[in-house]
């Protein structure tokens, strides 16, 4: 096997391992019977027990990439011994990098782009809307690319940027596959702390 057959198969084996436990994620959420109660990407999303339930279930796509990560990881390794090593290596590689990414995140560095806190907060700038101490007399929040807006009065009620939400892009195929690839499903656009 030359050189550049090797590079390619390493390159194949890498992709492969690098999309298949991304698949919740990239694919299962954007069917059509999973966003009938969603507008269309990427307007503004209402505050509803919908888009709670939508951050939970992109919660949990997320880490089930966990369970589906070991099928490339053993794959790889099977590969390496008795198949072909360099395809073998490039499914090693990008799996056991991605296993390594994932549980960084469970003892610090950055925190996955769906979170219980998140969905939380939803739910509680919801609620808060429905009372009368809301805003304004008819709070109707929405969460843009940037925060949480009510769209009547527009008072900002949070500085937490919108990831992914599993909708289907408003992109071509190939250029929104490859955004939600780089980005892993995180906010294109991260907002400033504030100080205290």
């Amino acid at each position: 096997m030359s050189f550049l057959t090797g590079v390619g198969y390493f390159f194949i084996g890498g992709c492969i391992a690098h999309m298949l436990p991304r698949f919740p994620f990239l694919l299962m959420s954007r069917t059509k019977g999973f966003n009938t109660r969603f507008p269309s990407h990427p307007e503004a999303i209402p505050l509803s027990p919908y888009l709670t339930q939508r951050v939970l279930h992109m919660r949990m796509f997320y880490w089930m990439g966990l369970i589906v990560v070991f099928l490339p990881l053993i794959l790889g390794l099977v590969s390496v011994r008795w198949g072909n090593a360099a395809f073998g290596f490039g499914l090693w590689i990008a799996s056991g990098w991605y296993l390594l990414n994932r549980l960084q995140s469970l003892i610090g560095g950055q925190t996955p782009p769906w979170t219980k806190e998140m969905a939380l907060e939803l739910q509680i700038l919801a609620n808060l809307a429905e009372e009368s101490g809301g805003c304004c007399n008819w709070a109707s929040p929405y969460w843009q690319v940037a925060g949480i807006v009510c769209v009547n009065c527009n008072t900002k009620l949070s500085n937490m940027p919108r990831p992914d939400l599993g909708r289907k892009r408003s992109e071509r195929r190939p250029l929104g596959f490859f955004r939600l690839l780089v980005s892993d499903g995180y906010p294109m656009l991260t907002m400033p702390e504030e100080e205290e």
